[in-house]
């Protein structure tokens, strides 16, 4: 299914009407209750893709900011805050309303205080992150996929690392290796884990020099 099938889960205000349902989710160890709705990504249950990531990444550091690019209804942010309750400071972006509602709602009733919910925009330019964890919207096409990385991965602290989970048939590797290219003055970019047709990919920062800053 492609972006154009499901604009949906990538426009501002989905178009259909609101049915709101509750679902289970396994996360930092425990069995959760959830609210989510039709209109945003993988609204009937925590997807497959996301279960491996949070499955796969070593816990998160206990300071700094942490980011979760892509949301939906919060469970990545949410697993991230749970597991490092004390210092770090968890960022939950997305572009739909109706998925950074579902995502209040989730992140207020299990880690109150401790997840920032907003769109991009409301993220100050200059929090950089300890952590980056996202299951990237690789359907809204390459072009659009790399202008998104190149646009937050680059704001990773120095030892920061990002780790993206992507479908190995959607182009898991040919991913990594512009990743490799694109990043090469500021980052390596490896792959580490596979299960069930995805890739896990982490992203660190090794130099603080980038290429926009290089440049300038």
């Amino acid at each position: 299914m492609s972006a154009q099938d499901q604009p949906h889960y990538f426009s501002e205000s989905p178009e259909t009407p609101l049915e709101l349902k509750r679902i289970h989710a396994f996360l930092a160890g425990e069995e959760r209750e959830m609210v989510t709705a039709n209109g945003v990504f993988s609204g009937d249950h925590l997807d497959k893709a996301t279960r491996i990531l949070l499955d796969e990444v070593p816990d998160p550091p206990t300071r700094g900011h942490g980011l979760d690019l892509g949301t939906g209804w919060g469970p990545i942010a949410l697993d991230m805050a749970l597991r490092s309750p004390d210092a770090l400071k968890v960022w939950a972006v997305d572009v739909n309303d109706r998925a950074l509602d579902l995502a209040r709602q989730n992140t207020e009733r299990h880690a109150a205080g401790r997840v920032e919910v907003t769109r991009p925009e409301g993220v100050p330019e200059d929090i950089r992150f300890s952590v980056i964890w996202s299951n990237p919207p690789i359907r809204i096409g390459k072009e659009a996929l790399h202008e998104l990385l190149s646009q937050w991965l680059p704001r990773l602290e120095l030892g920061g690392v990002a780790w993206l989970v992507v479908a190995k048939q959607l182009g898991a590797d040919s991913l990594l290796t512009w990743m490799q290219a694109e990043f090469a003055d500021w980052a390596e970019a490896e792959r580490t884990a596979t299960a069930k047709g995805f890739r896990i990919l982490r992203i660190e920062r090794m130099r603080e020099t980038t290429p926009s800053a290089a440049d300038a």
